[in-house]
């Protein structure tokens, strides 16, 4: 979803600067811009973490046990959390 937002956004953005090239100056590299790349990777970072939150939410709603939001190197948006039990 976050993807087709982002691809959306960049054609209209491409259209704008093919619509600016009529006037000399006006166009903008926006393949290039670092601040291109800084829009996407923030809102890639708020789909992940409204991502987590729905996740979360529905972990609690549906389980017994406690989940925490943490970056996995699996792709996991929420891990559980074990208690440890001291051995007798």
């Amino acid at each position: 979803a976050i993807l087709a937002e982002l691809d959306k956004e960049k054609r209209k953005l491409l259209m704008q600067n093919q619509s600016s090239t009529n006037h000399p100056g006006a166009s903008i590299a926006l393949a290039r811009s670092p601040l291109n790349k800084d829009f996407r990777d923030h809102a890639e970072q708020q789909h992940i973490a409204a991502q987590q939150k729905a996740a979360l939410q529905h972990a609690h709603a549906h389980s017994s046990g406690y989940f925490i939001t943490q970056d996995s190197a699996f792709g996991n948006l929420i891990l559980p959390v074990l208690p440890r039990l001291e051995a007798e």
